[in-house]
This record gives C-alpha cells, sequence and structure tokens, in this order.
C-alpha cells in the first residue's frame, strides 16, 4: 500500500538563523518532520574552537534555546524533529535535549547519529569530520525518536535520511533516494529557496520570506512550497537557484546516492508550489568526504579611508610608508575599493577604501605592533587621514581543507532512544550502468547577425554563487527558453575569465544543466584557503554571481525586457572617462 506524501520542513539554514523559524513553521501548517541546518565548514571550526575551551560543548546552542520554546508544541502536534545542531558533540545535546524535556515535562524520546568525527585525524588538525549519510537518521526514526541529532552529515541527508524512514526506502532504490537528496538540498538553506538571496528579488515581497518545505512522495518526486500566508515565494527560479548552490557539477556526490542533477526537471504546480521529478539517482561513490579545520595562523587588518582627490597617490603613499614594517609578515594583501564618485554629495561617497590584511604565523609580527604603526602614521600621511576602526590585536584564522576516506573505515553508528547503538553499514557502491540521459537537447544556436545592445548579464540571466573551502561555483541560468540557446553559446570559460578578470588564472570548469537552461562553474581556488582565513573581500563568494551580472556584454536587443539605451563600456557613473 503506498503511503501519503511526506510534509518535511526547515527551520534553519544556518547557524545564526532566525530564532523565530522553528515555531513559525510549527505553528503555520501541518508537517511531520522539522529539520534544522546548523553546520557549514566555518562552523566546524567555530565549534571546534569551543570545545577547545570546554570539552562538553561543541555543539550549536541556539537550538537549544528554539526547543525550549517548541518541543511541547512539536510533540503535541506529532512532528519530529531532526537537526544536524549537534555539530561535534551529538551525544552531548542530545543529552541536553533529554534533561529539558525532562524539566518541561514533555515525553519525548531523543536518540543521535555519531561516528563521523575522525580525531585525532593528523598533526594540527583541531576538526576532522566525514560527511554520513541519512541511513542512521533512518535507524533512529524507526526505532522511535522523536528528537534525532546528528554531527556531520550531509546537509541534504536531514530530509533523505526521513523520507527513507517514511517509505521504508532499501538502501539500493536509488532515483527515489535521489529525488529525495535534490529535495533535501533545495530544503537546507532555508529562505534562499523561497526568495531569499534571489536575483530576481523585486518581483517579489521579500522582506521576511517564509521557510520552505517539501511534500515528498513514495517514487521519489516532490513538491517545493512553504506554509500559506508566508513571505517570500516559491517559484521555478527560486528552486533553481538553490539548486545551484554549492554544487560542483552534473553529478552531485553523496554518501548515500549520486544524484543527476542533469536528469532534474522543475514545473509549476500552482501557487507557490514547484514539482520536482525525473531525478535519476546512481551508486554512491566509495568514500566519503572529510572536512578538516585548523588553526592557520594569525590575521589582522585596517581599513584606510582616501577622500576626494589623487586617491590612487594617497594609497601608494601609505603603502609606502608601511613597507618598513610589513617587510617581515608572511602574508601581505592590500585592496583599493574605489567607491568614491566624482564631485560626490556626501563625504562618504566621496571616499575610497584602501584595505590591508596581514597574515602570519606568529601573533606578534601582526599584532599591535603592527596596527600602531599604521595608526602613528595619523598626522604624517595623506589628507584626511583615518581609518574605519581602531586597531586591534592579532585574530587567530582558520584553514579548512577536504580530503576523503573509505566508506567503511567509519563507525557511523545510531545511538537509539533506550540507548542501544546500532552500526550503520556503508551504502553500497557497486558500479552501476549508467542510465539513459533525461536531459532536454541542445537548443539551437542563436541566429548570428541579430542587433544586440551592450547591457548587463543580469538582465537576462540569474544567477547563485558560494563556496566550498577554497573553491568557489557560479550557478547562471535564464527564466524563459527563449535566452538559454544565447547564454549556452555566450559564456563559455573564456567569456567568464574575461568578465571575471580575479578567474582569469584558474582552471574554471563549465558544466551544461539544460533541464534547467543552466550552466555550472567552478573555480577551484578562488577563495585561498577558505572562509575562516579572510583571503577575499568576499571570502565566501556569496556575490560573486552578482558581480557577474552586473558585467556588460553585447545581449540581443530582443532577449531585454525593455531595450535600454546603448552602455558606453568606457563611461564610469559620472559619465564618460576623459
Amino acid at each position: 500500500m503506498s503511503r501519503r506524501p511526506l510534509r518535511i520542513g526547515n527551520a534553519s539554514g544556518f547557524y545564526g538563523d532566525r530564532l523565530a523559524a522553528l515555531r513559525e513553521m510549527l505553528t503555520g501548517g501541518p508537517l511531520d518532520v522539522l529539520t534544522g541546518d546548523y553546520l557549514a565548514e566555518l562552523t566546524m571550526l567555530i565549534l571546534g574552537r569551543d570545545r577547545l575551551k570546554d570539552p562538553g560543548l561543541g555543539y550549536a546552542n541556539t537550538f537549544l534555546r528554539q526547543l525550549e520554546d517548541c518541543l511541547g508544541l512539536a510533540h503535541e502536534k506529532g512532528v519530529r524533529i531532526v537537526t544536524n545542531a549537534g555539530g561535534l558533540n551529538p551525544a552531548a545535546l542530545a543529552a541536553a535535549v533529554r534533561e529539558l524535556a525532562a524539566k518541561a515535562g514533555v515525553p519525548v524520546t531523543v536518540a543521535h547519529v555519531e561516528g563521523d568525527d575522525l580525531m585525532p585525524y593528523e598533526e594540527g588538525a583541531l576538526t576532522a569530520n566525514a560527511y554520513l549519510g541519512g541511513a542512521g537518521i533512518t535507524a533512529c526514526l524507526r526505532a522511535g525518536a522523536d528528537v534525532v541529532v546528528t554531527g556531520r552529515v550531509t546537509d541534504a541527508a536531514l530530509v533523505s535520511g526521513p523520507a527513507a524512514w517514511w517509505f521504508d526506502w532499501g538502501p539500493e532504490e536509488y532515483d527515489r533516494l535521489a529525488g529525495a537528496v535534490v529535495a533535501g538540498h533545495v530544503l537546507e538553506c532555508g529562505t534562499q529557496a523561497t526568495g531569499g538571496n534571489y536575483s530576481f528579488f523585486t518581483a517579489h515581497d521579500v522582506r521576511r520570506p517564509g521557510f520552505p518545505l517539501a511534500e515528498i512522495s513514495e517514487d521519489g518526486t516532490a513538491v517545493i512550497t512553504k506554509h500559506p500566508g508566508t513571505g517570500g515565494a516559491v517559484t521555478p527560479g527560486t528552486v533553481t537557484a538553490q539548486l545551484l548552490y554549492e554544487t560542483q557539477g552534473a553529478r552531485y556526490l553523496g554518501p548515500d546516492v549520486t544524484a543527476r542533477l542533469d536528469t532534474v526537471r522543475l514545473e509549476p504546480d500552482g501557487e507557490d508550489r514547484v514539482r520536482i521529478s525525473g531525478t535519476v539517482g546512481e551508486p554512491p561513490p566509495a568514500t566519503l568526504k572529510v572536512g578538516v579545520t585548523r588553526i592557520g595562523g594569525w590575521r589582522n587588518e585596517v581599513v584606510f579611508v582616501l577622500t576626494g582627490l589623487d586617491v590612487e597617490a594617497k594609497a601608494a603613499l601609505v603603502r609606502e610608508q608601511l613597507a618598513g614594517p610589513l617587510a617581515g609578515v608572511a602574508s601581505v594583501r592590500w585592496t583599493l575599493a574605489r567607491t568614491d564618485h566624482e564631485d560626490a554629495a556626501t563625504e562618504e561617497t566621496a571616499s575610497a577604501l584602501l584595505r590591508l590584511v596581514v597574515r602570519d604565523a606568529s601573533p606578534d609580527r601582526v599584532g599591535r605592533a603592527l596596527t600602531s604603526a599604521a595608526i602613528e602614521l595619523a598626522l604624517g600621511s595623506y589628507p584626511g587621514f583615518h581609518v574605519t576602526s581602531p586597531p586591534g590585536p592579532a585574530q587567530p584564522y582558520g584553514v579548512f581543507a577536504s580530503a576523503t576516506v573509505p566508506a567503511g573505515r567509519v563507525p557511523h553508528t545510531a545511538v537509539l532512544p533506550d540507548g542501544a547503538r546500532l552500526a550503520v553499514p556503508a551504502a553500497p557502491a557497486a558500479p552501476g550502468t549508467p542510465p539513459t540521459r533525461t536531459a532536454r537537447p541542445a537548443p539551437p544556436a542563436p541566429a548570428p547577425g541579430a542587433p544586440t545592445t551592450r547591457a548587463p548579464l543580469g538582465l537576462v540571466a540569474g544567477a547563485r554563487s558560494g563556496d566550498k573551502g577554497g573553491d568557489a561555483n557560479i550557478g547562471v541560468w535564464t527564466e524563459d527558453d527563449a535566452a538559454w540557446p544565447w547564454l549556452r553559446a555566450t559564456l563559455t570559460t573564456e567569456r567568464l575569465r574575461a568578465l571575471l578578470p580575479e578567474t582569469a588564472a584558474l582552471p574554471v570548469t563549465r558544466h551544461e544543466l539544460a533541464n534547467l537552461r543552466a550552466l555550472n562553474f567552478t573555480v577551484p581556488g578562488l577563495l585561498g584557503d577558505g572562509v575562516a582565513a579572510g583571503h577575499r573581500f568576499d571570502p565566501q563568494a556569496k556575490a560573486l554571481g552578482e558581480w557577474l551580472r552586473a558585467r556588460h556584454l553585447d545581449v540581443p536587443t530582443h532577449l531585454l525586457p525593455t531595450a535600454p539605451d546603448p552602455v558606453d563600456p568606457s563611461a564610469t557613473p559620472e559619465g564618460p572617462r576623459p
């Protein structure tokens, strides 16, 4: 007998997300399972530092604050809760949830998943965690757990694990599991699926977007939606944007299944409803990803404000004056952001920012002695000298790296509500026969000679970008079929490097996802040692896609929503350059 669809929602996309979201999701409409994603690469570093201070810590304590308000409500409504807020210490968080439930008199059962923590791993490692799949979550739910706490599982496992429990899927039902993984990937970042961080945000009211939920059917198809009356929007575009977020290529590798993103199909299913179908699954790889963090050294920064005329000369003077104090520093990075405008009406818009970031193995070389040398210039440097904030001491920075480990060597364990420990075997990784692709055929190339207008790419394409350690990805898509052949033919890796000069020397790879009318670019090394190292102005590449959309190129005039005046590529915001 088939079972009704699973209604599964999300109430957290990161550590620090909206505290009220858990209550909003529990009161907004019916749910069977509610998930919360709290972990990211930077979060593991933060939790690692917490654990150094107190071995009893290492989990996302904001989850407990949410449960204090909502555990009784979830129990009353019969909603199971699944979260990776356990971080580096899922057993401790599970114990804290039991204690909270006992004090509140709420009769819930709690289980947790462990085995991802591979410490001690290697010299200098602060944390080392394998990315587990959803099978441990499935086992905990089958044992009757009302609350399941995990450590480092894949974000999508928070959805695929409950789906496998709900429908009693086996480990080799790859298409169904892949469909749930894709739905989980859409839900994992919360309101990014309902209009948050969306390129075409002006088309919707996104002042307070609601959190997403999925209705997953037994065959693995799903409908992405949100509770009635909540803000934001669920459209094929918002779902496409999230599908492209932080993915590497057509094959989305996971510990339970490999989901073929090039087979995914989206179609509207009513207001704020998008159906996901057609997802093909393949066996997972025989290895698991391992995320490793370590303290990379010490960093500091000073931001100088350069106002008015002679900005380049002012910047050159500061760099020359600090050349001596910076001579022994391992890494020195200067960036000049020309935020200034000619004949500006306010002092702020007449100012540029010169940012100095220093990194070294020694805190002394980048500590107060260095920042004091910068401040000592205050009365003897460029006119109008000031900085954005007082100088501070050196701060430790983290480094993230990834590796792989054979799946069979990771002790994936479900600790059930009664305390029993159940070993979870690695998913079968036998080589399968590649399925027939169901991607739409390549569109014909646009006709040559059509009239074009110099315009921003973003007038015809959306983008979503993000990070994986030191690597960046940029997903670019069109909202309709008309612009897709042009985007596909025009936005080559060479054109991307030209539009984004920071990528020019890097090994950019392009992947086509024709069913989504999308291209996905991976840019290894753009982010250096990752977000915690503070290597780049936008260290997680969150706005890299929006920078790309703002770049000008020759766009077929008929594709533009309105035909703007031609753009002079040599023009500045104030007019043509002399």
